[in-house]
């Protein structure tokens, strides 16, 4: 953690490949305090204390996101959303010690992507980031199943239009929607080691849990259906404090 540039500004930035945090907030605690944990699950955060080291901030590299609180002196959080929602397309979590649904829904109507209120749990502002960053991000160097394809692995055939998954006995196989999710994402990166964000990435709908042990329940669910095949077990395997690969050959069906 290092200290530059001028008194209102203290950028607490990692050396790190995470995405890049801006975290703007007036109390010093609560900087230390979300930079160190934000730090600490792989992100490169850069905290200030205000609006005018933010655009000092800004104007020296890009971010993925800002965590914003709205109670500040001088310019207050609300008015910094509005210039930067008409400036840019960087997403904005809220955050403010006034917690009622009239501010909630003022902030979200003025472009914030979300909105939490202090103070609240480092975990719950990890997984609203990873959710944010996940609706935001683009995929588009990694492959795409056609919708409408057909393919077949170990003794499987699935069609995408439909979502119909039979089994090597051809059984049709009932998948819930986040299970389809799953499979198209291994399906997709075959023979490939995934983790679990990777994993939240792809897979990853509207209504998708947030935190990193959903996918491990997702993932069981989905190995449980498969093992009626005849690699079993072995269709999905985990690899060791990196994440799950699908060990299968996938081709047209």
């Amino acid at each position: 953690m290092t200290l530059q540039g001028s008194p209102s500004i203290d950028m607490l930035t990692a050396n790190m490949d995470g995405s890049r945090i801006l975290v703007v907030d007036d109390d010093a605690d609560i900087r230390i305090l979300l930079s160190d944990f934000l730090e600490q699950h792989g992100f490169a955060v850069t905290a200030v204390a205000d609006g005018v080291a933010m655009d000092q901030a800004l104007a020296m590299q890009t971010f993925d996101i800002a965590v914003l609180d709205v109670m500040m002196p001088g310019e207050d959080g609300l008015s910094i959303l509005r210039r930067l929602a008409a400036s840019g397309d960087l997403p904005i979590i809220m955050l403010s010690a006034i917690g009622g649904d009239i501010d909630r829904i003022v902030g979200l109507e003025m472009g914030a992507e979300d909105y939490l209120p202090k103070p609240c749990n480092p975990r719950e502002l990890l997984a609203r980031v990873r959710t944010v960053l996940r609706r935001n991000r683009r995929q588009t160097s990694e492959p795409q199943v056609p919708a409408g394809q057909r393919l077949r692995f170990a003794g499987w055939q699935v069609d995408m239009g439909v979502r119909l998954l039979t089994d090597p006995d051809n059984v049709v196989v009932t998948l819930t929607d986040g299970e389809f999710r799953l499979l198209r994402a291994f399906i997709e990166h075959p023979r490939r080691v995934l983790s679990r964000d990777q994993l939240l990435d792809y897979s990853a709908g509207s209504d998708a849990e947030s935190y990193d042990r959903a996918i491990d329940v997702q993932v069981s669910r989905l190995r449980r259906k498969l093992e009626r095949g005849e690699m079993g077990d072995e269709l999905v395997r985990t690899i060791r404090n990196e994440g799950y690969m699908f060990t299968a050959e996938v081709r047209p069906a």
